[in-house]
């Protein structure tokens, strides 16, 4: 018969896992435990808030569809997101900072020719986007860079109801050019929250933090040869560049972005009023590495 305190069982506990085969699991598992059991501890933990806490989780779970991965919305709030970002990313050399993928990113995008109107029909004030891709110093041809963003309300297309009928919008693949270039025209990003209707919501009330996030376009570049790229590109000046309800804005992300009053675009087009421009260069770190993939569509395969 087992006998044990709130001290002695966390050793019985690590030892029922002696026999994991696998020496990173059986390392995960065990500092999981022990990490656990020392916050029971260090809290004194009540049984009305683990109840509190599964019934948390449990509701974070069910809100999980598609298009929508409360999960790591979860871990985005609470900085985790962020933090396995930044160890997987020690040392950056000369390469382009990483942030967080984020809950909306829906896999590989439609491929469009450079300079292509991804916010057709959405309202918004006109924005032109020229980026270069890079790697050791030189342009870098044929590489895949999907982009998103959030519309003018501050929703991502898989947040509307006709996202299952009509398809993205605000979102695409485009292959660099022989100078490592490509472009496009959208709208300009606003600063937004994020989803605040399921369990996340309920934390921000409780704690309450604001749950905005700055104006930015998601990028994810992947190149052969080369580490894959997952960051934003945000606009200066927004108010919230200082408090990023998922703690993803880093100084070197920040980009400003020009307002023109010119009467044709780059793509030559003529805009009903003023529009803006934002460049950036997104330079590689040579290694391997596999592009991220959505959660629920992973889960669904």
């Amino acid at each position: 018969m087992s006998q044990f305190n709130d001290r002695t069982l966390t050793q019985q506990v690590l030892d029922s896992f002696a026999n994991t085969s696998d020496p990173r699991l059986k390392t995960l598992i065990s500092e999981l435990v022990i990490s656990l059991h020392e916050f029971v501890r260090k809290t004194n933990l009540t049984f009305e808030e683990w109840d509190f806490a599964i019934d948390f989780l449990t509701r974070t779970g069910q809100k999980c569809t598609a298009t929508r991965q409360e999960f790591i919305l979860l871990s985005d709030v609470l900085g985790v997101s962020i933090l396995v970002d930044a160890v997987n990313h020690r040392s950056r050399d000369d390469a382009t900072e990483t942030t967080v993928l984020g809950p909306f990113y829906v896999g590989e995008h439609k491929p469009m020719p450079h300079g292509s109107d991804i916010a057709a029909g959405i309202p918004g004030e006109p924005m032109f986007v020229n980026a270069r891709v890079t790697g050791r110093g030189e342009p870098l041809a044929n590489v895949p860079v999907d982009v998103w963003h959030a519309d003018d309300d501050g929703f991502y297309d898989c947040q509307r109801p006709a996202y299952e009928t009509q398809g993205a919008s605000l979102r695409a693949r485009f292959i660099t050019g022989p100078d490592g270039e490509f472009s496009f025209r959208t709208i300009l990003p606003c600063s937004y929250p994020v989803p605040t209707d399921g369990p996340v919501g309920q934390l921000f009330a409780a704690t309450n933090r604001h749950a905005m996030r700055p104006a930015h376009v998601h990028f994810l570049v992947n190149a052969p040869g080369f580490e894959p790229l997952v960051t934003h590109v945000f606009v200066e000046g927004d108010k919230y560049l200082k408090s990023d309800a998922v703690f993803g804005v880093k100084d070197e992300l920040v980009a400003r972005v020009k307002r023109h009053d010119d009467p044709i675009m780059p793509d030559g087009s003529s805009p009903s009023g003023p529009w803006h421009a934002m460049s950036y260069e997104f330079r590689l770190r040579p290694g391997t590495g596999h592009a991220p993939q959505p959660l629920m569509a992973a889960a669904m395969e």
